[in-house]
Order: structure tokens, then sequence, then C-alpha cells
């Protein structure tokens, strides 16, 4: 069981990382185990034009599969606006800065504590 409660602080580390590799702005991560049951965590970035969120979500898709992490669900690629990945226990919201202003899931979820994901 320990390692269980290991994996999502690890995969919201890795995600952000990836996120930031491509140059994501605004990267947060935010706790959702106490507010949902469909996930551990939320890593919310932006990107600065579609081609950008397109980038940064290729660049997770790719650094975790090389680490054998499935991805369970992609939804918005074609579009690239706003791309959400299912990694089970971390979902990542990848936004375009006018897409993410618009919809503000920080202030949505903002009872969900941040975390503070550069360690």
């Amino acid at each position: 069981m320990a390692k269980e409660a290991e994996k999502s602080p690890k995969l919201y580390q890795l995600i952000a990382r990836l996120s930031d590799d491509i140059k994501a702005e605004d990267i947060v991560v935010l706790d959702m185990r106490s507010i949902t049951n469909f996930c551990d965590y939320f890593v919310i970035c932006s990107g600065t034009s579609d081609r950008h969120v397109r980038a940064i979500a290729e660049n997770i898709d790719e650094g975790l599969r090389e680490l054998g992490v499935g991805i369970a669900a992609k939804q918005g690629l074609k579009k690239s606006d706003w791309i959400v990945y299912d990694a089970g226990d971390v979902v990542t919201h990848i936004f375009r800065k006018d897409i993410r202003d618009f919809y503000a899931l920080e202030y949505l979820w903002q009872d969900a504590p941040r975390v503070d994901w550069v360690q």
C-alpha cells in the first residue's frame, strides 16, 4: 500500500517537469484527494498557442510512454486549445492561456490545496 501512496506524487512531479521542459506557463498542481474520488491530483498549465499546447501534451505523452506509464484517456488533441490527459491518479489540463482564463479551473476547485511540485 505504501508504494501506491507514493505513486501519485511522483507522477504529478513528473508531469509538471515534462510540462516545464517545454516552457509551459503557470504550472499549478492541486491536491484533489479530499475533494474528488476520481483522481488524486490535477496538473494545470498553459501554452502560448495551440501549437505550444500540443507540444506540451506530446512531451508529456512521450515522457510517460518511455517510463511505461499509460494515459487512460486523451481529449482535445485536434483543437489543441484545452487538452486533458487522464493518467488515473493524475489528471492533466493543458490550456491555451485565454481558454484557461475563461474556464478558471483553479477558481472552480479553489478548495483544493496547491502543491509545490518543485522538489
